[in-house]
């Protein structure tokens, strides 16, 4: 039998997806701890950036959460047995066989043998954690650096997407600074290169924070100003009447991609409050779509996944044009969301992969991908002279 792990939990962080991955660190505590395998240790990160390693960690940031999580603080703050924010608790990088160690409790150093960051958005699945977790040696779920980096960043996937020859969306990218300097010099860009309607977007930001649809010059000035809440760099692209499918995959280097799905928001499209707060819009699993069209969506999703150089897991999302059928890649989320209305694990569910088998292979796949990359040479023997 396989022996127990000490599975850390990252959740919170400082990006404007702070509540939603509290929604989705609940839901994978709770199924993890259901596995004699694993032993889970809650580590929270505050809205300031102070991080948390407690098992009221959840609860301590759920009570300041603007989503609703009901049960969620009663259910932890059973177990609490110390004050939660103490500010002797704390974690550091330690050596390679302890990375993350829990400083003022007076014990030993707590060894970690994986971490499942469910941390969405900017400062934790955009490679800044990740590069934290490779200095320490430390084997984590999901994407590399450079990868989560990547797609991340709307402006630098699309052109690596591109660049493997799949099709995106027109789009112009604005800095900020350019932005506040010149407003109608970057509005005729825009005007003239993508037009109306379309989107306004942070390029660094997911589940659809600051995301605006415009339709003329008075909105296209507001979403821009919207956007710059949210990033140095902003995205204008072009709107497609489309189907929103997605499609989620699951491995290293060879990935496997689960059945599609489709989303009918309830609004204008699928922004933030259609998919955590009225719970409105229509989920179909599989996407009703014909047998071509459906392999042709899997097949596209393992060639962006393995063009923005993916492991472990990522939701690939589209744009299925309604007119022409052309197919859109719109964007690869490296940790997509876990609540219980989260499309990645109900597409697996759908595939015959339920949630706590998901979570176990995701886990391993970190400790594989680990391993893998240990196996490489990390010095270079300079040849001597003449040999």
């Amino acid at each position: 039998m396989n022996r127990t792990l000490k599975v850390a939990v990252l959740f919170g962080g400082r990006s404007g997806e702070h509540d939603v991955s509290l929604v989705s660190a609940r839901a994978i505590i709770t199924e993890l701890e259901k596995n004699p395998r694993f032993e889970v240790l809650p580590v929270g990160i505050t809205r300031a950036g102070r991080w948390i390693m407690h098992p009221g960690a959840l609860a301590a940031l759920t009570r300041e959460s603007r989503l609703a999580m009901k049960g969620t603080a009663a259910a932890v703050e059973d177990r609490v047995e110390a004050p939660v924010g103490d500010e002797r608790t704390a974690l550091v990088p330690g050596d390679g066989t302890s990375p993350l160690v829990n400083l003022g409790d007076g014990e030993a150093a707590t060894k970690v043998d994986v971490v499942f960051p469910v941390l969405h958005g900017p400062m934790g699945e955009d490679g800044t954690v990740q590069g934290f977790f490779e200095l320490a040696g430390l084997p984590y779920v999901g994407a590399g650096v450079a990868s989560s980096a990547a797609c991340m960043d709307k402006d630098l996937s699309k052109r690596i997407l591109r660049d493997a020859g799949l099709t995106v969306a027109d789009s112009v990218t604005i800095r900020r600074s350019a932005w506040r300097e010149d407003r109608e010099g970057m509005l005729d860009l825009a005007m003239k290169a993508i037009g109306f309607p379309s989107f306004v977007k942070p390029a660094n930001m997911g589940s659809s924070v600051g995301i605006t649809r415009v339709s003329d010059m008075d909105h296209l000035a507001a979403g821009l100003d919207e956007a710059a809440r949210y990033d140095i760099k902003m995205i204008v692209e072009k709107a497609i009447d489309a189907r929103e499918i997605e499609c989620a995959v699951l491995g290293n280097d060879r990935p496997d991609a689960s059945v599609p799905g489709e989303i009918v928001p309830s609004g204008e499209f699928y922004d933030y409050t259609s998919k955590y707060v009225d719970g409105t819009s229509e989920i179909h699993i599989p996407a009703d779509l014909p047998r071509r069209k459906s392999d042709e969506i899997r097949a596209r999703a393992l060639d962006a996944f393995r063009a923005l150089d993916c492991a472990g897991m990522a939701r690939v999302d589209f744009l299925l044009e309604r007119k022409s059928d052309t197919l859109f890649v719109n964007e690869l989320n490296t940790i997509p969301g876990f609540t219980p209305i989260s499309m990645y694990a109900k597409l697996w569910e759908a595939s015959g992969v339920p949630y706590g088998a998901l979570l176990e292979r995701l886990i391993d796949l970190a400790l594989e991908r680990r391993e893998d990359r240990f196996d490489v040479e990390s010095e270079f023997q300079v040849p001597r002279g003449g040999e």
